[in-house]
């Protein structure tokens, strides 16, 4: 499902480059669970935008579902994300003028789809804001945004879910029900998970946990 082969990213801060990640290599499989774990700014959020395709490497390449980014324009890697990819970040992007409903029926809309509104009210209830689905964002708190946020990254059942602290700003028996959520999907679907975490709990139920430091991954070895 992910290929990355040598990837480098480099910034320019002050006149100076700035390598954040640096010949970088991960292979993971269709229906695999990993967690990326690491300090605060090791790069976890920029090697979540290269996998998506909103930003792209200084070097390297990057192979989702088969296909290389490289060889895509900006409307092509918008597509596969519409298509293939549910994206869950800490900024949650929820449009203001939207209701919750509406927000998560989106993706579907662009796409197409029948039924999306009857479909984002089921996705709605599953995590659990049945009750919430005419509210917009300004009159949700910052859980309930999440999960309306995480509920619209779902709703088109991706072959690949890429998030960042899903839990984050979640209460304890919320986020318990979140991540049940999410490996749900990943059993009923075969979904492939990549989630960014801090959650000791969320990254022990994954099949493998790697830490970003210094610009590489390395496994993370159970106790």
């Amino acid at each position: 499902m992910i290929s990355l082969q040598n990837i480098a990213m480099q910034y320019r801060m002050a006149g100076e480059s700035i390598d954040v990640l640096k010949a970088l290599n991960l292979d993971i499989d269709a229906r695999e669970r990993v967690a990326i774990v690491g300090p605060s700014g090791s790069g976890k959020t920029t090697l979540l935008l290269l996998l998506t395709g909103l930003e792209q490497p200084t070097s390297g390449e990057i192979m989702i579902a088969g296909r290389s980014l490289a060889t895509l324009d900006r409307d092509a890697r918008a597509d596969l994300r519409r298509d293939t990819i549910g994206i869950v970040f800490q900024s949650f992007h929820l449009i203001s003028s939207l209701t919750a409903e509406e927000n998560v029926a989106l993706p579907l809309d662009i796409a197409g789809q029948p039924n999306s509104d009857k479909r984002a009210r089921e996705m709605l209830a599953r995590v659990g804001l049945s009750e919430r689905g005419g509210h917009y964002p300004a009159q949700l708190s910052g859980g309930e945004q999440q999960r309306v946020a995480i509920a619209r990254a779902l709703v088109h059942e991706p072959a690949l879910l890429v998030a960042d602290e899903p839990t984050g700003n979640l209460d304890e028996r919320t986020g318990e029900s979140i991540i049940e959520l999410l490996f749900s999907l990943n059993r009923e679907s075969g979904t492939t998970l990549l989630l960014v975490t801090h959650d000791p709990q969320l990254a022990a139920r994954c099949d493998r946990s790697l830490r970003l430091e210094n610009g590489q991954l390395h496994a993370v070895v159970a106790p």
